[in-house]
């Protein structure tokens, strides 16, 4: 996930901050929009 966050802040110009929540948004979408792979998101995003 670190590795995503830095290139969150290099890219699209924001904090680290917004990018850990821009994260986590991103990983509780998919966890309810398709609950079958929410092992394997959290396996990808870290827990």
């Amino acid at each position: 996930m670190e590795e995503l966050i830095t290139r969150f802040t290099q890219e699209a110009g924001i904090t680290n901050e917004q990018a850990t929540k821009t994260l986590e948004t991103i990983k509780e979408y998919i966890k309810e929009k398709f609950p079958m792979l929410g092992g394997a998101v959290d396996n990808m995003f870290g827990q």
